[in-house]
């Protein structure tokens, strides 16, 4: 008599892969669909016609990129604020996880990381609204202190050269307290015994935190700086947005508010989509020399 036949491995298992369908459909339905609607970015687009209706003019407005002196002042403004967040916005929540990581009384330290943890919760419109009012000349408690200390006052949110600093301080307090929770969590993995034996050793806390602390946060610390710089033209569009103002456009402007503002405002939506996919391409190409340079320099990669 011949052995039952087996049946194939994806049927005996179908429950446990029935389990990744949810995560599937979401990327289907909200990531590879609308990834179709970049067609138009090769016609003119009409949104009478639609997009099987509207005429297809090749790399027209991809050319047209690289014309419009408008488009390089945007790509200069993007590049520079996403720079000083990197220089500084993805050191902080290394530096104050390391600060917190120190802290023997519990309750003080539980109490540091809630109020830390807090402007995480609270929207960009009530952050903008608390940074516009703090700096604000007549009213701010900014400027009352410059004031006291004998200055003029600022008009800050009048004045072009101060937006970049204000984009990446503003966004640094409200992230960095949340930030710091995947390093307190690679913190709390290592081993104490690591600690107990260079007290031994006479190894003193910063000779601790150099040999030990920071090479077991390393692969943490490549896998976001990755993921990170994947994202260097993509700064998100509700922070700037709420800080920006028609005055601040030299200095402030970026991919994300230009885009709103001349693609669904202007109702060129050919040439803002042209925008988005040279954002996307730049950022793919950027993560994957990244990613090699990481694999070879600290072995340390996403894949």
């Amino acid at each position: 008599m011949a052995p039952p036949k087996k049946k194939p491995y994806l049927l005996r298992h179908w429950a446990i892969y029935s389990m990744i369908l949810p995560g599937l459909l979401y990327f289907l339905t909200f990531k590879y669909i609308p990834l179709t609607g970049s067609i138009i970015a090769f016609q003119d687009y009409n949104i009478f016609k639609g997009v099987f209706g509207s005429p297809y003019v090749g790399w027209k407005h991809f050319e047209n990129l690289f014309t419009l002196p408008e488009f390089f002042q945007v790509l200069r403004n993007t590049l520079l604020i996403s720079l000083y967040q990197l220089a500084f916005g993805f050191p902080a929540p290394i530096l104050l996880a390391l600060l917190l990581n120190e802290v023997r009384k519990l309750a003080f330290k539980r109490i540091s990381q809630t109020v830390l943890y807090l402007p995480h919760f609270m929207s960009w419109v009530i952050v903008g609204g608390l940074v516009i009012n703090f700096l604000s000349p007549t009213i701010g408690l900014f400027n009352d202190f410059l004031e006291w200390l004998g200055f003029e006052r600022i008009f800050f949110m009048q004045e072009p050269k101060f937006i970049r600093s204000i984009i990446v301080t503003s966004g640094i307090w409200k992230e960095v307290g949340w930030n710091t929770i995947i390093y307190l969590a690679a913190l709390a993995g290592i081993n104490p015994e690591y600690y107990e034996a260079a007290e031994v050793d006479g190894a003193g806390k910063f000779r601790q935190v150099v040999s030990i602390t920071l090479p077991a946060l390393l692969p943490t610390i490549m896998v976001l700086l990755l993921l990170r710089i994947g994202h260097i033209l993509d700064l998100g569009f509700e922070q700037i947005y709420m800080l920006l103002n028609p005055l601040l456009w030299d200095n402030g402007e970026v991919f994300d508010t230009y885009i709103y503002r001349v693609g669904l405002l202007g109702g060129q939506y050919s040439y803002t989509t042209a925008i988005d996919m040279f954002k996307a391409v730049v950022g793919f190409i950027l993560l994957m020399g990244a990613n090699r340079l990481s694999k070879k320099t600290t072995g340390n990669s996403l894949y």
